[in-house]
């Protein structure tokens, strides 16, 4: 999704003004905050208005098909206002631009300049080079290792302001057969627990309450750094920082998980009793030719560890359907696994050939209208457990953390409990003396209305699939 913002730094002669167009993951979102910071430092305007810019920066995705192809579209959409508009510049930023540096050029001439991962610090720097007349001698920035930020980088967050990501580590050692990240980001590097420990003491005194820790591969975090227990060690150090109150890590790998780890998000408030832990796939063969570590059994045991020792476990995963050679034996024991497992959230992808990975090169490919029907069915079976489950919470009192003003209505609010993670989990609608809210303050009845980042006591009134409607309570 697209995210556009808004700044005016501090006055400089005839100010340059910057369109920027955020795609992807949380990490890209992070990467995007870390451009606008430096972008505003040194004396760019931003506006959320692309038309009116003249440097339009899209920080792309490349991580699967559908990514790659809208973020193609977003350059292609923004290459036209060289014509309409006021852009003299446009630059692909972001995973895409690491892969295909120059190809990209070449494929699509709308742009000025490819920015990859290893030169996010550099934007400001090189958005003046690409705007000096008869000066672009250089307009792919490719370099290696992946750029990673510190607690002292510049950063202009999205999103709510109670709610942050923090990057805690760039690349992957991993060897999944499917994924180009690898080729994208480079080996895992860690950033030191110290860095880390001061950014999230400076967002809890900015007001955030949560803060989601994100990477590729976060159970392996500090790895490269010497650390046995990279994750575990840092969750000590954070579960210390005064003022925050939920502190997530996300994207677990199914290895390495330590009684360390468990005791932690067993017996520590802040942390909450949410596990995402993508699988891709249950059947043994193909989970080998994905080259994922452990099998079936191993990854049932380790649920129901989990799920034994972490009282009220919300459990999210993902699985990839129509990788190659998955036969419909293999799809019907997914969907059986799906079923006996029940877990909270499930994520369904298709399949799609990466240059440069190893499944790329694979035989027994599967036709995309399989894939959709496999992910389709999957989905369906999803639907019908987290319904259940969602219907299992009414009548019960939950803490919830508000978000704010609902998107859908101005006379709902939106808050999320424990098991609820921003932008990919539902939220809780509280409806609950909503009428109230276009009224003045002193024409209200009820008690004022809590603000985004409070935490309120709410009864589940209603129950839908993935959404909860409640009434506040205390």
């Amino acid at each position: 999704m697209a995210s556009h913002t808004v700044i005016t730094p501090r006055a400089r002669a005839r100010p340059i003004t910057i369109g920027f167009v955020n795609l992807g993951c949380s990490k890209n979102q992070v990467d995007s905050e870390v451009m606008l910071g430096a972008l505003a430092r040194d004396g760019f305007t931003l506006t959320d208005d692309p038309a009116r810019a003249e440097v339009v920066i899209i920080n792309t995705c490349g991580f699967i098909e559908e990514a790659k192809q809208e973020s193609i579209n977003a350059i292609i959409e923004h290459g036209a206002l060289k014509k309409t508009g006021s852009c003299r510049v446009l630059i692909a930023a972001g995973c895409l631009a690491q892969r295909y540096q120059g190809e990209l050029l070449k494929a699509l001439p709308e742009l000025d300049g490819v920015v990859g991962t290893g030169d996010t610090g550099r934007i400001a720097e090189i958005c003046r080079s690409l705007l000096v007349p008869g000066r672009r001698r250089q307009r792919v920035w490719a370099s290696p290792p992946p750029y990673l930020y510190d607690e002292l980088t510049p950063r202009l967050r999205l999103g709510k302001a109670h709610s942050a990501y923090v990057k805690i580590a760039e690349g992957c050692n991993r060897h999944c057969a499917f994924c180009a990240i690898p080729l994208m980001r480079g080996k895992q590097r860690s950033r030191p627990i110290e860095s880390i420990i001061a950014e999230a003491a400076a967002l809890a005194a900015d007001g955030v309450k949560e803060i989601n820790l994100i990477s590729q591969d976060t159970i392996n975090y500090g790895v490269d750094l010497g650390l046995r227990h990279g994750l575990v060690a840092l969750l000590r150090e954070l579960v210390t920082v005064k003022g925050l109150r939920w502190i997530r890590p996300f994207y677990l790998y199914p290895q390495q998980v330590t009684d360390e780890l468990i005791d932690l998000y067993a017996g520590e408030e802040t942390i909450p009793k949410y596990i995402d832990m993508p699988f891709q796939h249950i059947n043994d063969a193909l989970l080998k030719r994905m080259h994922r570590l452990g099998d079936k059994a191993h990854i049932t045991k380790l649920v129901a560890r989990l799920r034994a020792r972490i009282p009220g476990l919300t459990f999210r995963t993902a699985f990839i359907v129509g990788f190659p050679g998955e036969t419909k034996a293999a799809f019907s024991e997914l969907k059986r696994y799906l079923t006996e497992m029940e877990f909270d959230r499930v994520g369904v992808f298709l399949y799609s050939d990466e240059e440069g990975t190893p499944a790329a090169d694979l035989d027994k490919k599967i036709e995309r209208p399989l894939m959709e029907e496999r992910r389709a069915e999957l989905l369906a079976i999803q639907e019908r457990i987290a319904l259940k489950k969602s219907r299992r919470l009414i009548g019960q009192t939950i803490e919830v953390m508000v978000d704010g003003v609902s998107e859908e209505t101005e006379l709902l609010l939106e808050a999320r409990h424990e098991g609820q993670a921003p932008e990919i989990d539902g939220v809780v609608y509280l409806n609950e003396g909503m009428a109230d809210l276009t009224r003045p303050p002193q024409a209200r009845q009820d008690a004022p209305l809590p603000v985004p980042g409070d935490f309120v006591k709410v009864e589940i009134t209603d129950a839908a699939a993935y959404d909860l409607v409640g009434r506040i309570v205390g």
